[in-house]
């Protein structure tokens, strides 16, 4: 497929700085690979980069399409690390994992200077949950490095974003805000066709906002880019008071299913070889 694709056409692929992406098909899942201390879910668990690429080796065999790697946790409540901490944590993993695996391999980090150095190093997308907003050098990274990118909504920082989580209109709000990301994107000289949506199911919201963004996710594909939705474990599925963080599965699992029935094409989350599945069946009875 070449830029001369039809409107539609166009609006079903992902460009990275090393492929093009068809996402009119199956839903692609994107494996959490988070080497951190700190992450809500899986916070020290992949710190040891043997470990990290032994992880994100598993992922990709249980049906991962990609791999995003984290070195600093955007958990609410959050503080940030350096420039020179981030990089330490990632860039012995990304430096494995480039030869190592076929598929796509994303860095989610807010800091140009982290994406840059992961971008030269192999990685093809950033994943970015400041949608842009935290450093105006990432647009340009990006756009140099013709790179995929996923821009996220979402309202303040880490460590304050759940201080504001009302809204008028939430589903009009973050439409919104991820119109502007996406104006300031393509102004930087990004195509539409590098960039991928995220709502930002968590990041400065109440629960009863994530659920409503569920509910009216193709409300937002009138922004004309597909949508990622990264629901994974996240504090708004724990159904049961007292139930932990790696005991949401299923609860999981039911907002992966009904994201894709309601257009999510692409799947951020913790349990690969589940939501394979969850998703592949989801889509099926779609249609």
């Amino acid at each position: 497929m070449t830029e001369s694709g039809s409107p539609q056409e166009l609006r079903h692929l992902w460009r990275t700085s090393r492929r093009t992406i068809d996402l009119s098909g199956r839903p692609l899942i994107m494996g959490i690979l988070n080497v951190t201390p700190d992450s809500f879910s899986d916070g020290g668990l992949w710190r040891d980069t043997e470990q990290a690429v032994a992880h994100a080796v598993t992922m990709a065999e249980q049906g991962a399409d990609i791999i995003d790697i984290g070195g600093e946790s955007t958990r609410p409540g959050s503080v940030g690390v350096s420039l020179d901490e981030e990089l330490r944590r990632v860039m012995p993993v990304v430096e494995r994992l480039v030869p190592l695996l076929n598929i796509p391999l994303s860095i989610d980090t807010t800091k140009s200077g982290v994406a840059a150095r992961a971008l030269a190093a192999g990685v093809e997308i950033v994943n970015d949950i400041a949608g842009l907003t935290f450093e105006a050098e990432m647009a340009d990274v990006v756009a140099d490095s013709h790179a995929g990118l996923v821009v996220m909504h979402t309202r303040g920082r880490p460590l304050t974003m759940q201080h504001d989580t009302s809204y008028e209109e939430v589903v009009a709000e973050v439409s919104a805000g991820l119109a502007a990301s996406l104006q300031q994107a393509l102004s930087s000289g990004i195509t539409a066709e590098q960039i991928v949506l995220d709502p930002g199911i968590g990041f400065g919201k109440e629960r009863t906002g994530n659920l409503e963004l569920l509910r009216h996710l193709r409300e937002l594909l009138q922004l004309g880019r597909p949508l990622l939705v990264g629901s994974s474990r996240k504090g708004f599925t724990a159904t049961a008071a007292g139930r932990t963080v790696r005991s949401r599965l299923f609860t999981t699992a039911a907002t992966v299913a009904l994201a894709v029935a309601n257009g999510a094409t692409l799947l951020r989350v913790h349990d690969v070889a589940a939501m394979r599945d969850v998703a592949d069946m989801a889509w099926e009875i779609a249609g």
